[in-house]
């Protein structure tokens, strides 16, 4: 379980293919700290720690996390959004983030805002998942509030730390991100639905 609190933007060091599962090697500074089995959110991503040494550990993404994400996408020297998950005895700064990403969403605008940024990204509504304004929504692992929730669309503002210490100063037009869709209004989402079909 994660907040949507990143840690650090963690750097790709290596990939390899094994068949369709993706081994991705990664450098952060508490490498040290890490241990084989430990959960860790990439991108938004929940992702095992298969191999650790003196300055890099590996985590290996599976067919089924390649098709729902954007981890298949990344190349070394790139920037990865990292999570330790949360201890049960600490704040919980964000909200409830399962590391279970829904699907992905395309970056179409970037606007600086005097500081900060707002971000716009399209998603496929076709997939049930909905955003409502001011709602909770984790894009590539960060804790997000809604702005400007359309049918498809969605934007969020982003402050300066969040800028710096996450991969989002590397977004372009056209970037592709995770999504992962608040809990909450996922379960409504469902349940409504239930409740229409049964009319």
């Amino acid at each position: 379980m994660f907040s949507g609190i990143v840690e650090q933007a963690a750097v790709v060091r290596n990939l390899r293919y094994e068949n369709e599962n993706l081994h991705i090697t990664l450098e952060c500074s508490f490498v040290n700290e890490l241990k084989i089995d430990q959960s860790l959110s990439h991108n938004g991503v929940c992702l095992t720690v298969v191999k650790v040494n003196e300055n890099f550990y590996t985590v290996t993404a599976i067919k089924e996390t390649l098709l729902k994400s954007n981890l298949g996408l990344l190349k070394v020297g790139e920037k990865v959004n990292l999570e330790r998950s949360v201890k049960i005895d600490g704040r919980w700064d964000g909200h409830i983030v399962q590391g279970h990403v829904d699907q992905t969403a395309i970056c179409t605008k970037i606007e600086e805002a005097g500081g900060s940024w707002y971000y716009t990204f399209e998603y496929d509504d076709t997939k049930g998942n909905i955003t409502v304004e001011k709602g909770s929504i984790s894009v590539n692992g960060v804790s997000l509030t809604v702005v400007n929730s359309q049918d498809k669309t969605f934007q969020v503002a982003i402050i300066p730390y969040t800028y710096e210490i996450t991969n989002f100063h590397e977004f372009k037009i056209g970037t592709i991100v995770n999504l992962e869709f608040d809990i909450i209004g996922k379960y409504v989402t469902k349940l409504v639905k239930q409740m229409l079909s049964k009319e």
